[in-house]
């Protein structure tokens, strides 16, 4: 119950070290959805409409990368940018840049995935249109693209509930440095261990409450999308 109200005292207080590590952890997660969804968007909109020899074990193998181990993923990034690694030379180790990459690559499947299957079901609805117009491939993967902005809304939130609760590929990368690479699913694991459960608490009450309220936004924006269509 202490515990509970040196918590609520916290955030409202506006604790300075609490949110210098929300500001980091909304940075990072959101970069990152940035860069997976510039990959991931037209990774998987290009396989939606494309048809090749091994596409069914490409699908297979995107659905497969959904479920990447975390620690798995960080321990790549680090030999890609430790000293010996082939990106050593560009110092990202322990970085805030190095956070993003590695949770990038975590999302990235997620979001190529999840729009693959947004994209496959307009084509099915939409093929004979965009074909009889004339619509080329690009145009054609920009139209389903745009035409399925609601569903790629809740695609986009998936991938940040996976960035923003991500403890180990980050604290491989980043090495949770007080200041510069703490964010606060590392620090809420590293304030429970060492007793703080205010802090901890804090920044676990931050964090459901960021990700209740990109969710309300988007079942908004989705309410709102379909009464201006309907």
């Amino acid at each position: 119950m202490m515990e509970g109200s040196g918590a609520l005292q916290l955030v409202l207080s506006g604790d300075p070290a609490l949110y210098a590590v929300v500001r980091l952890s909304l940075v990072v997660s959101l970069s990152a959805v940035a860069v997976a969804a510039l990959i991931g968007m037209p990774l998987g909109g290009l396989i939606a409409l494309t048809r090749f020899p091994g596409r069914a074990g490409v699908i297979v193998l995107l659905n497969a990368f959904m479920g990447l181990p975390p620690v798995v993923v960080g321990l790549a990034v680090f030999l890609l940018l430790s000293r010996s690694g082939p990106l050593g030379a560009w110092g990202l180790l322990f970085t805030p840049t190095a956070m993003v990459m590695a949770q990038a690559v975590l999302i990235t499947p997620i979001i190529a995935a999840l729009t693959r299957q947004s994209v496959e079901d307009l084509w099915s609805e939409y093929r004979d249109e965009l074909n009889a117009m004339g619509v080329g491939p690009f145009q054609r993967l920009l139209t389903l693209l745009y035409d399925a902005r609601i569903a790629l809304v809740t695609v986009l939130l998936a991938g940040f509930g996976r960035a923003a609760a991500e403890v180990g590929a980050v604290m491989i990368v980043g090495g949770n440095i007080n200041g510069f690479t703490r964010v606060m699913t590392t620090a809420i694991a590293l304030e429970t261990s060492k007793g703080d459960l205010p802090l901890a608490m804090g920044l676990g009450l931050i964090l459901i409450i960021i990700v209740f309220a990109m969710n309300a936004s988007a079942w908004g924006l989705r309410l709102y999308a379909e009464r201006r269509i309907g």
